[in-house]
């Protein structure tokens, strides 16, 4: 028997001794008794060393593992395994998976334990890389956008960030959204590699001056785009004063491969409770705010403002809903008589589109040609536009065929670029039947005036099928009278602010003022008929004012003087009181 015990102690010695892996025998004080030549070179020290050593000298004591331990000297379980730190005596990262068994004696008592450890280091230091890799930028050593997005998620949790909070104990969150201006432009005449490399100095830049550890994280988001995130925001006072210093930072020049490039940054500026917000409301807002410091003029920081953000939330819902409301029909076209100074007939009629919007109710134009002719939504608008005024217009020749009431319809620049605007038009006449010299259309100065021929092509093609053309807005464009006798116009439309002057008094020196633009509009009269055109002035008011013009020998004129825009009845009625003489 006692043989047998030597000879079964013989092999474990042997095997002990000879393992690949670290092992020791502990006793119930934490105690080295004996560890093997694999543990000992895990450690950088050498055999004899460890005997007496205490557990926590050569393996970091980190809860809830050693409670576990604690447990298993105490003979409560059996067994355990952990991932732990080793401590090296040369500080060199060590890390061990360990699996700790209690040996017990005779009795079923605790007598020693036996630790195996298995260096996991290799494993764990790719692991670590693969991590790193997986939350920062390649190019500038970053947090990336995942880590960053994983950061503000975390501060938006239940409990808060643990930073920073208002007079009301409320944490708070607050982002700059930094954009490079003009980094494209250093890219193409410089080369990818030169923009690299001046990214690579910019973040170096950011991070050393307003990264702070988990309070605020800098981050590159992608291109030229980064991130400096607070999340234990102080207020906005805290917010303004880091973009400010942004700002300063990167305005300082960098010295790239030989180059001294100098680069100013566009920022969107936000900062909130984080209580009533959420992570995509706070990147919707940073990003909004972005966009004003661009269309700004750039070079700038930007605070996000409620009442612009609602104001663009609203523009992009209008903007998203313009094509389906044409094909839904929620747009009207209501009609202005354009009133002959001379008889004070109606010769015609300007068709002005309303949107009958379901939820913001009747818009006017204002509120959303100008997103129609942003989205390309103006196209099948302006042709929806063109039909049913040309529809009403017959039916008004039908009613009154001696009347030859025209119709006068807008025609955005954008109608001319993005679609055959002539077929459209020669398609809407042939359908409903209208004379074409009963069409007029209108343009704006910079419309015609671009830098290429289509525009000219296409209106000098209109003109002769027989269609009027009118300058819309006269006077607040180019204004270039020389123009006029080379373009296949017909009429003038006068701006409404020209005849502001033809009020009946005006204080101070507006008399002059408004002598000098009587003159003015007198001489642009006598061009106008001098070249054969027409003249029409808008935004008349009263009498006196329409009498001034008709004395200037002004031509046509609308406005309120007259009539509001209204249903194509009204124009019915007045054509029935007041016929054309």
């Amino acid at each position: 028997m006692a043989d047998a015990l030597r000879a079964s102690e013989s092999r474990f010695r042997a095997a002990f001794s000879d393992a690949g892996i670290g092992m020791a025998l502990i006793d119930t004080d934490d105690l080295v008794i004996e560890g093997n030549p694999a543990f000992a070179a895990m450690l950088g020290r050498e055999t004899a060393e460890l005997s007496g050593l205490h557990i926590h000298q050569i393996i970091d004591p980190e809860d809830p593992s050693r409670l576990r331990y604690r447990e298993l000297v105490r003979g409560e379980r059996d067994r355990m395994r952990t991932e732990k730190r080793l401590k090296h005596r040369g500080g060199r990262e060590v890390w061990g998976r360990v699996t700790v068994s209690l040996i017990r004696d005779g009795a079923g008592l605790p007598y020693y334990t036996l630790v195996m450890v298995e260096d996991i280091t290799e494993q764990r230091q790719l692991g670590d890389r693969l991590a790193y890799q997986a939350l920062h930028d390649p190019l500038t050593r970053l947090p990336n956008r995942a880590l960053f997005f994983e950061r503000l998620e975390s501060a938006f949790k239940p409990a808060g960030p643990a930073g920073s909070q208002d007079m009301d104990g409320e944490p708070r969150i607050g982002l700059c959204y930094v954009d490079l201006d003009g980094f494209a432009a250093i890219n193409e005449t410089l080369g990818h590699h030169i923009g690299d490399q001046l990214l690579v100095a910019v973040a170096a830049r950011l991070e050393h001056g307003f990264a702070d550890g988990e309070g605020h994280l800098v981050a590159r988001l992608g291109g030229d785009e980064f991130a400096v995130l607070v999340t234990d925001s102080s207020g906005h006072q805290q917010l303004t004063h880091l973009a400010a210093g942004l700002m300063g930072a990167l305005e300082r020049p960098f010295e790239v491969a030989g180059h001294r490039l100098t680069v100013t940054a566009s920022i969107g500026v936000v900062e909130r409770p984080v209580r009533g917000s959420t992570p995509t409301d706070l990147i919707r807002d940073a990003d909004s705010t972005l966009y004003w410091s661009k269309a700004d003029g750039r070079a700038r920081w930007t605070l996000y403002d409620r009442d612009r953000g609602a104001d663009q939330l609203t523009r992009h819902l209008l903007a998203t809903a313009l094509r389906p409301a044409v094909e839904r029909g929620e747009f009207v076209v209501e009609y202005q008589p354009l009133v002959g100074l001379a008889d004070g007939a109606v010769h015609g009629a300007e068709s002005l589109v309303r949107w009958r919007h379901p939820r913001y109710g009747l818009l006017s134009p204002d509120r959303f040609i100008p997103l129609a002719e942003e989205s390309g939504a103006i196209v099948p608008l302006g042709k929806w536009v063109l039909e049913e005024s040309c529809r009403q217009a017959r039916r008004w020749l039908d009613e009154f065929p001696g009347s030859e009431t025209f119709i006068s319809v807008n025609l955005a620049a954008r109608q001319i670029w993005d679609s055959d605007v002539v077929a459209d038009v020669a398609e809407v006449l042939e359908r409903t039947g209208l004379p074409t010299r009963l069409l007029q259309l209108e343009i704006t100065e910079s419309a015609i005036l671009g830098p290429s021929g289509r525009p000219l092509q296409a209106l000098q093609a209109l003109a002769d099928m027989g269609v009027r053309i009118a300058i819309d807005d006269f006077g607040t464009g180019y204004s270039n009278l020389a123009y006029l006798s080379r373009l296949p116009v017909h009429a003038l439309k006068l701006d409404g602010t020209f005849i502001e002057a033809f009020r009946e008094s005006a204080p101070g020196d507006g008399g002059r003022r408004r002598a000098a633009d009587e003159q003015i509009v007198g001489a642009v009269v006598q061009l106008a008929h001098a070249l054969g055109l027409t003249v029409t002035a808008e935004g008349i008011e009263n009498a006196a004012q329409a009498e001034r013009l008709r004395q200037t020998g002004c031509d046509f004129a609308q406005g309120w003087h007259f009539a509001r825009p209204g249903a194509p009845d009204r124009i019915a009625e007045i054509l029935r009181e007041r016929p054309r003489r």
